[in-house]
Order: structure tokens, then C-alpha cells, then sequence
């Protein structure tokens, strides 16, 4: 049986970018284009709302000009509006030739917000048609509310689509606007308008308001959806939209034989990442295939089942998503999770030694402090009193500066091997500072230092002023990513003793 072709939409520069608080800046915008349409593979993506603004014109701009020389343009689509027109010259400036026509799906929107009949509303969506044509732009339909529309006003929509039908229209967009949807609804409705009308192409654009966008998106295929609306990380407007990696994910193991998409599964963490990054939001730990826990094991007994015949995978294998798997340390730990974590450092410990440490991992478990594999030696060198772990490396003395009207300024004493450097730097803040004075200082030693990629600091809630605060750094270079931690009542001082874990390992 032939697989049927379902388009993958990519709205995170149009819907995504409505998530509170989030915009991308121009180069963002041309440079999250390029990874979702060169490196993931989507087949179309929504950059941008028309007659927004200058800078977003400029944006579209950016990206139009790109795609235009890379062949992309006609994958690249503007959300528009019944205007008489003003939408469509906007594009033709931007150099757009694909829009997303907002239209009304319910009764009620037409009714109360434009104050308008079927017949006036069709009429005007007709001349904006006609006008896209004549400028050779293609034309797709948004039917904004259609999940209302069908729930309350099921004769409006089929009145409204009958028209549609006579129009030089590439696609049908249908909406689950305020995200109302239950699964038997999605494909009820879905299913009635494929019946009826199966020559025409049908997207659906799926909101997470009750957690259920997914399970509606799978609804919606078993339905006849020919296209689905998808956002990285779910971004968007309220509890967000469908995200692109569950969605992927299911696609490709629940309908392998019935269904085939273009979006490579590889680079899925990678996009997800860099749009944490642009955007400031961050990726729960345990949102589905990109958080950061959901390929770690926690449970001793996890450990040990992957350890006999890989007991507790599934078909989520972190490799699929250029991830790797991870054995948590902590309180639940039991030996099998500490010797993956050993293996993994090329550290071997006899049985006996390897009790004492578990035990040491689980008391620092009770006490609520976080352990990772780089502090492995660390725990090692202490509780068997070894010399398994040395500093090399130790951040003798330091003198931080912040004054007002001042650049931020670090004095810093290194040794090396038993002797010992100093180095000053200025910079934006007093780590900065003491950064730069290191990047200097291994720079005269012909040495580089790894990247610094994300920064985190955690304090006890309810707290006082004078609380320990944990700084969590994740360092990059060219063969791994590592975390090292931190603590201390002065931030600064607790960030300075995470990177001098970081300078040993």
C-alpha cells in the first residue's frame, strides 16, 4: 500500500513567536527559517502576521530574499487578512508569495466581531482571492474558529466551505483555535468534511489547552488530515500548540506503514535547543523527546534491567534524536546507576568501594543536593580517602570589582601544576570578568577552554539573604557536553567554584 504524504506546517516564527513574552529578532528569524527548512526538512513554514510592523516586514524580507535564491519561496507563507487589498501589496513588497488568509469559521466570530452575513463575508474573501491571483500569489484559507464553528454552527462551515470549493484555492486550514477539542470530536468533524469534499487538501492546526493536541493531531490523520500545523516546543499562544517532536515521534512509530513525512528525527534536539535559546523559554526537564529527563534512568532497578537484555527501553531510543541516554545520581540511585555513570568515565571500583559510594550518593540524595557524573571523582577522592581524583588546577585567589560608572573588573591567581599565574580582566559582570581573565590567561598557555553553553542558578525557595546558592554551568567543547555545580552564598563565588571543577575535568 502506497504511504499518503502528510506536509508538515512550521508556525513557530508566526504562532510560536504569540508565546507571552517572546520575539525574535530579525537574524533570528532568517536563521530559525533556514535550520527548519535546510536541517529539519519541514515542508512549510508560517514566518510572520502581514502589516505588523517595520522590523517584522524587514524579517519577512530577509527570508524571503534567502528563500527565493534557495528555491524555498513557494514553502514559505504569511498569515493575512480580509483588508481589501492591504495585505496582499504588503506581501508583494515583502516579496511573499503564499498567504494564510484569515477567515471567520464560526457564526459567532462573523456575527459578533465582524458584524457581517455569510454572503458579505464571502463575497469580500472572494475579491481578496482574485486580487492574490493577479499578483501570482497562492492563496490558503484559515477558517479561525472552525472547532466552534462546527460544534455550534455545523451548517454556516459547510455553507462556508461549498464556496470554498469554487475558489483557486491550494489549501484549507482548519483550526482548533481556543483549543476546545476533545479526540472523538476532532475526528468526527475531520471526518464529515473528508467525506465530503476528499478532493480537497485539509490542514489541521491543533492548540494544547487541555493537553490534548497530540492525541488530536492523530485524530486528525486517521481522518484524512492531508497537513498538520506544528510548533517547536509547543510554542504559543495560552498552553501553546501541537509540538513538532511528539508529533514526529508518533508519526513515525504509530503510522510507519500508512504515513510519510519528510522532518528528519535527528535534528529535532538540536532546532529545540536553539529555539530554548532565542526565545527564553524554557524546555520542561520531562516535555517528551527534547527535556532534559526524559532519556535519563533514575531507579537503581531501571539501571540494572537496561543492564539484562535492555528491560525498560522502548522505541523512543535517544540515538533517533542525535541523544544519548543517562543514569541519574541520587537517592533512588542504586550501584547499576553508578556503574554506568564509572563506565562512562572509564573509572572501575572493586564491590566493596562501590557500596561506600552509593551509600555517599544517597545521603547527598536526602539532603536534596544534585550529583552529576563529573562529580564522580570528587565523591570517590573523598570517601575513600584516594588519590584517585587530584586538582591539578586550583583558583587560588581572586579580587572582584563592581563599581557604578565602572566596567566590572576581576584580578585572578591560577596554579598550575604547583606554580602559579595571575591575569586581570574586565567584562560585563563580575564572572564575565573572571572568565575573560581566564581566557587569558590559557590563552598565553596555548590552551582553550570550553564553551560556556547554559547557566543556571537555584536558591531554596523561601530563603533568606544569606541562603547557599547552587550554580549549575554547562560547558561544551569540542568532544562532549559536561555540567559542573557549584555552592555558596555569594553567586559569583559558587559559579568560580563550578568552573574550577570545570578546569580539572
Amino acid at each position: 500500500m502506497k504511504k499518503r504524504k502528510i506536509e508538515i506546517m512550521d508556525t513557530t516564527l508566526r504562532d510560536g513567536e504569540q508565546t507571552s513574552g517572546v520575539s525574535f529578532s530579525a537574524v533570528e528569524k532568517l536563521t530559525i527559517a533556514k535550520l527548519l527548512l535546510e536541517e529539519l526538512h519541514v515542508d512549510r513554514i508560517e514566518i510572520a502576521s502581514a502589516r505588523v510592523s517595520e522590523g517584522e516586514f524587514q524579517a519577512v524580507k530577509n527570508i524571503t530574499d534567502w528563500a527565493k535564491n534557495h528555491g524555498y519561496l513557494n514553502r514559505v507563507e504569511m498569515l493575512t487578512f480580509v483588508d481589501g487589498g492591504q495585505s496582499i501589496d504588503w506581501m508583494k513588497k515583502a516579496g511573499a508569495k503564499v498567504q494564510n488568509l484569515l477567515t471567520k469559521g464560526s457564526l459567532n466570530h462573523l456575527t459578533h466581531q465582524l458584524k457581517k452575513t455569510p454572503e458579505q463575508h464571502f463575497a469580500e474573501i472572494k475579491e481578496t482571492i482574485e486580487l492574490a491571483q493577479k499578483e501570482g500569489i497562492v492563496t490558503n484559507v484559515y477558517l479561525e474558529d472552525w472547532s466552534n464553528g462546527m460544534r455550534n454552527s455545523q451548517e454556516y462551515v459547510f455553507q462556508y466551505l461549498a464556496f470554498l470549493a469554487t475558489q483557486p484555492i491550494a489549501r484549507i486550514l482548519l483550526p482548533d483555535t481556543l483549543g476546545i477539542l476533545t479526540p472523538k470530536e476532532t475526528n468526527q468533524y475531520f471526518s464529515k468534511i473528508t467525506e465530503k469534499y476528499p478532493q480537497l487538501h485539509f490542514d489541521f492546526h491543533a492548540h494544547n489547552d487541555y493537553d490534548l493536541s497530540v492525541a488530536n493531531v492523530m485524530e486528525a490523520i486517521d481522518a484524512g488530515a492531508k497537513g498538520l500545523h506544528i510548533t517547536v516546543n509547543g510554542m504559543g499562544e495560552r498552553a501553546g500548540n501541537a509540538p513538532l517532536a511528539s508529533v514526529v515521534a508518533v508519526i513515525n512509530d504509530f503510522y510507519k506503514n500508512e504515513v510519510e513525512i519528510s522532518v528528519k528525527e535527528t535534528k529535532l534536539y538540536a532546532v529545540s535547543k536553539l529555539i530554548e535559546a532565542f526565545s527564553g523559554i524554557r524546555v520542561p526537564a520531562n516535555k517528551p523527546i527534547v527535556g532534559e529527563n526524559v532519556f535519563t534512568q533514575t531507579a537503581g532497578i531501571h539501571a540494572d534491567g537496561d543492564n539484562k537484555n535492555n528491560l525498560y527501553f522502548n522505541d523512543l531510543l535517544p540515538e533517533r534524536f542525535g541523544r544519548k541516554r543517562a543514569y541519574a545520581l541520587g537517592k533512588t540511585s542504586g550501584k547499576a546507576n553508578i556503574e554506568k555513570n564509572l563506565q562512562e568515565l572509564g573509572l572501575e571500583l572493586n564491590q566493596e568501594d562501590l557500596k561506600k559510594v552509593t551509600q555517599r550518593i544517597i545521603e547527598l540524595g536526602d539532603k536534596k543536593e544534585t550529583v552529576s557524573k563529573e562529580d564522580l571523582p570528587y565523591i570517590i577522592s573523598d570517601v575513600l580517602n584516594s588519590n584517585l581524583f587530584q586538582e591539578n588546577i586550583t583558583i587560588e585567589s581572586y579580587v572582584l570589582t563592581h563599581s557604578k560608572g565602572l566596567k566590572p573588573s576581576t584580578t585572578v591567581a591560577v596554579k598550575f601544576d604547583g606554580k602559579l599565574y595571575e591575569e586581570h580582566a574586565q567584562g560585563d559582570g563580575q564572572f564575565d570578568a573572571f572568565m575573560n581573565a581566564l581566557h587569558k590567561l590559557y590563552k598565553k598557555k596555548k590552551k582553550t577552554l570550553p564553551k560556556l553553553v547554559d547557566y543556571a542558578v537555584r536558591i531554596p525557595p523561601g530563603s533568606t539573604s544569606d541562603a547557599l546558592c547552587e550554580t549549575i554551568i554547562t560547558w561544551e567543547n569540542e568532544e562532549k557536553r559536561f555540567i559542573t555545580r557549584g555552592l555558596d552564598s555569594d553567586q559569583t563565588v559558587s559559579a568560580i567554584k563550578a568552573t574550577q571543577k570545570m578546569l580539572n575535568i
